[in-house]
């Protein structure tokens, strides 16, 4: 069981933890991938970010293959058209960045592990017409998604971040559920 390199002060994440964290963003980004392939049939920087994030997931090391189809995921979402198509980029790119959630007691590192479901909620919401419930729902599906070992690495970090945005409320609802005993 091999361990990310922590600084003073930090936590210890094993590369099966990284893996739980990856395997739960992917199948968030997963379910509403066919959002942004329909709006953009000839753009496959997303899927190639879900696909590189399941890699992780399934075993083979943490690479530049992540980080990299990341990026080219959110480049993506800039050029989508579409606010469903957005998130749905965002939600593939935020999958492939798991892989490189740090043991930093941040508030911010929560992202890696939660945006992915948050974003999809939202381009889901949006699908449907900007419709709460479904985003909601989303976040439902998410909760029960998660594994203890999601959930115990999560509770090491600080709470989700209190933002102004849809995806910062979902974000926030969905790691206050996770919290809940």
């Amino acid at each position: 069981m091999s361990h990310v390199p922590t600084g003073p002060g930090d936590f210890e994440l094993t590369m099966d933890e990284l893996r739980a964290v990856a395997r739960y963003a992917a199948a968030s980004a997963q379910e509403v991938l066919h959002l942004y392939e329909d709006a953009q049939p000839e753009d496959a920087r997303p899927r190639a970010a879900v696909e590189a994030a399941w890699t992780f997931a399934n075993g083979a090391p943490r690479t530049r293959l992540q980080r990299v189809a990341s990026l080219d995921a959110h480049r993506s979402a800039r050029d989508a058209t579409g606010e469903a198509a957005v998130h749905a980029a965002r939600a593939a790119g935020d999958a492939a960045a798991a892989a490189y959630l740090h043991p930093l007691a941040k508030a911010t590192q929560v992202g890696h592990i939660l945006r992915a479901a948050a974003s999809a909620a939202r381009a889901a919401e949006l699908h449907a017409g900007d419709d709460p419930a479904v985003g909601d729902a989303v976040i439902r599906r998410a909760r029960q998604r998660a594994t203890p070992v999601l959930i115990d690495v999560l509770g090491r970090y600080p709470l989700a971040p209190t933002g102004r945005s849809r995806v910062a409320h979902l974000m926030k609802s969905l790691d206050s559920s996770l919290r809940r005993p």
